[in-house]
């Protein structure tokens, strides 16, 4: 969605186009995808250097009631934002924490057959599955091997990191 389209979903709902609102929606149009607010921020203080993290954040919450953006919590990290139209795919580790978007998607027949089956309007959708990335499902070296711990795990080998996100687009 271009930043014009958003600019006017805004005026449309009868909201002022300000300059700190149009730098987040900039950035949202240009990014678009997986940024937390203090991102947005450090990227909208680029457009516009007066922008403060509570301008941020207010803007964050009219974006989402107005079903431009919406938050999605994946992790202890707190919500990161995406545009709300389409839809949205995420393989999810649950060990790391890496976050691999996808493209792929097998649900538009089953929000088509929802849609008519409950007669409501889908606008979007969000689609994540759980469970191990290929990395976190390496063996551990065994405990009869030299040098391992006792979890099995070689000496070279440390725990996965829970620390922080990382997001894959598959996509591309």
């Amino acid at each position: 969605m271009t930043e014009r389209v958003l600019l006017q979903q805004l005026r449309t709902a009868g909201y002022k186009v300000t300059p700190a609102r149009e730098a987040v929606l900039r950035v949202i149009a240009q990014e678009g995808e997986h940024l937390d607010p203090a991102e947005i921020l450090r990227r909208a203080q680029k457009i516009y250097p007066a922008i403060g993290r509570a301008t941020v954040y207010r803007t964050l919450e009219l974006l989402t009631q107005l079903n431009i953006v919406r938050p999605i919590y994946v992790g202890e990290h707190g919500p990161t934002y995406i545009r709300a139209q389409g839809g949205h795919h995420h393989l999810v580790c649950s060990n790391c924490g890496t976050v691999i978007d996808f493209e792929q998607c097998v649900a538009d027949q089953m929000a088509t057959e929802l849609a008519e089956r409950f007669g409501f309007q889908i606008q979007s959708h969000l689609l994540e599955f759980y469970g191990q990335c290929a990395a976190c499902q390496v063996p551990p070296c065994g405990s009869k091997q030299p040098g391992s711990d006792s979890a099995g795990r070689c000496d070279s080998e440390s725990p996965p990191s829970t620390v922080g996100r990382k997001y894959l687009d598959r996509n591309k």
